[in-house]
């Protein structure tokens, strides 16, 4: 009886973790879905960090101030319910002792030096590290280990201390200037720029939030164990086809002839990140949609990301060519916009009417259509929604600069 009883338990907990192995995806997403309508323009943003999370990875948030970089990881990173949490704003003067454990005074009263580790970077399964590259010297090698193969070395010396760290979200306001905080750039696996609002609805919907009362947002929460397995076992048994192994390997050529050379500890990584983004999106082999993450992964400056993401979407998406040509027509007539800054506003309405007006709504036009084919193949549409937003950017400016029309008449005009 009690053998039968054990065997029963026994089968309801297999049953459980199927159900939870299904269930984590599927919240998953729904907080990708949930933060993307929060932080407009940040749908990309959120995918990717929460696909570095589930492949055990470290991100960079690079953008200037004011960007949510802060707001969009501290609303992420809650999301995993049980989780051990830290976050830290370092400069040039912070200690080591402040990010992984301060002295304990009242043991130091005693003669004992210990340091107090709750509440600190080694005892957190998530954290998040603000201005990553103002790392002082002091905690430099300790942040080095802690993120590179999770220990922390204390000060007293002794054993070093196995910290649970799952992935950390950084975040900065530029690129590392010196070799030192150069090592720690290198250990960022994912790299994700991000900038102001372009879309003139955005940003538009974000000034009518600072004025208007919010409604309580939807939350999704994912338990930290169920996390935890999906890092630890469901996500590296993603399977890897040999046409992925092929792409990965063209890719490499490809970028190569470009003069951009990754490291083969990046490149081996990045395989993690691609079975990461199958998982989240439930499928249990990866496709080449999912190569479309190296695009955060490939480049050491951001001068070299366009061409990267050019690379990347040739490769995998037949309508990307055509969409980073139009987001190439587009940076040009932005560009002509500058060179005419001071004319006449006749000489600005006839270079609209010659050649702005057809080139934006042509592009527009083509957009749409390019959005509607990929959707209905499958396909990723996230490149083509960020030239869509560059594309009413533009327009936006070309209405308000050339012809003086108000922007909220946007959507009547071109």
């Amino acid at each position: 009886m009690n053998t039968q009883g054990n065997q029963n338990t026994g089968n309801a907990q297999n049953v459980h973790d199927v159900h939870d192995a299904h269930d984590t995806p599927t919240r998953l997403r729904a907080v990708v879905g949930e933060l993307s309508d929060r932080f407009y323009e940040r749908d990309d943003v959120v995918r990717t960090l929460v696909v570095a999370l589930l492949a055990g990875q470290h991100s960079l948030v690079l953008g200037p101030p004011g960007t949510a970089k802060s707001e969009l990881a501290r609303e992420l990173t809650s999301r995993i319910e049980g989780a051990s949490y830290w976050e830290i704003l370092l400069s040039k003067f912070t200690a080591p002792t402040r990010m992984f454990g301060p002295v304990d005074v009242a043991a130091l009263a005693r003669g004992e030096y210990r340091q107090v580790y709750d509440g600190r970077a080694t005892t957190a399964h998530i954290a998040f590290i603000d201005e990553i590259f103002k790392c002082s010297t002091a905690a430099l090698n300790e942040t080095l280990g802690y993120l590179n193969e999770r220990i922390y070395h204390p000060e007293s010396g002794g054993e070093p201390i196995r910290c649970p760290l799952i992935g950390a979200v950084t975040a900065s306001n530029e690129l590392p200037s010196g070799e030192e905080t150069a090592a720690i750039y290198d250990r960022l696996l994912v790299r994700i720029e991000v900038g102001y609002l372009e879309d003139p609805s955005n940003f538009a919907a974000l000034v009518r939030s600072a004025v208007t009362r919010p409604q309580a947002p939807a939350r999704t929460t994912v338990e930290l164990a169920a996390l935890q397995r999906a890092v630890a076992e469901a996500v590296p048994a993603v399977d890897v086809p040999d046409a992925i192994v092929d792409a990965v390997c063209a890719l490499r050529v490809a970028l190569r002839r470009k003069e951009l050379v990754a490291s083969d500890r990046r490149w081996r990584q990045a395989v993690g990140l691609l079975q990461a983004s199958a998982y989240l999106d439930g499928r249990p082999a990866v496709a080449e949609t999912d190569l479309s993450v190296l695009t955060h992964v490939l480049w050491n400056s951001p001068a070299e990301r366009p061409t990267v993401e050019r690379e990347v979407l040739h490769l995998i998406n037949p309508d990307a060519r055509e969409t980073l040509d139009l987001a190439d027509t587009l940076d040009e007539l932005e560009t002509q916009l500058d060179a005419m800054a001071g004319q006449s506003r006749e000489a600005l309405s006839d270079w609209v009417i010659k050649n702005a007006h057809n080139k934006l709504a042509m592009a527009g036009r083509r957009l749409e259509q390019l959005r509607a084919e990929a959707a209905g193949g499958g396909r990723s549409t996230v490149t083509i929604d960020r030239v869509t937003g560059r594309q009413r950017a533009v327009r936006a400016r070309v209405l308000t600069e050339a012809l003086g029309v108000d922007t909220s008449m946007v959507q009547a005009h071109l």
